[in-house]
């Protein structure tokens, strides 16, 4: 029997894969974002807010889009 602990080959010759990668790790830690998304880029957030209640949401594409942007910028997928 193999401990899956080592990189030792199992009896077919095949090697389990690590247990943990630090490289994948920190390249994950790099892409998460570090704030929740309802906490990030408060200033674009207000701005397009007031937009949608003031004039509704189809006159305000370019602060819905600058919000984007900003949370994009900030590591979240919208």
């Amino acid at each position: 029997m193999t401990d899956r602990m080592s990189n030792q080959p199992a009896k077919d010759g095949a090697v389990p894969p690590p247990v943990s990668d630090s490289k994948a790790a920190a390249a994950a830690a790099e892409t998460k974002p570090k704030k929740k998304i309802c906490c990030a880029c408060p200033d674009t957030k207000k701005l397009r807010d007031e937009c949608i209640v003031e004039h509704g949401e189809p006159a305000c594409a370019k602060w819905i889009e600058a919000h984007k942007m900003c949370l994009r910028a900030e590591g979240f997928n919208v």
